[in-house]
């Protein structure tokens, strides 16, 4: 599944939800929601 693969590679990266969102240039919460499954969009 999407939001176990995606909390999965960013751990293994060492990487927080915010790093990544920043790389992603998106906001934390919205990591967050996917790596939930709440949203995908």
């Amino acid at each position: 599944m999407f939001s176990e693969n995606l909390k999965a590679l960013r751990k293994a990266k060492g990487l927080t939800q915010e790093e990544l969102a920043a790389r992603l240039h998106i906001v934390r919460q919205t990591v967050s929601k996917w790596e939930k499954g709440v949203s995908l969009s």
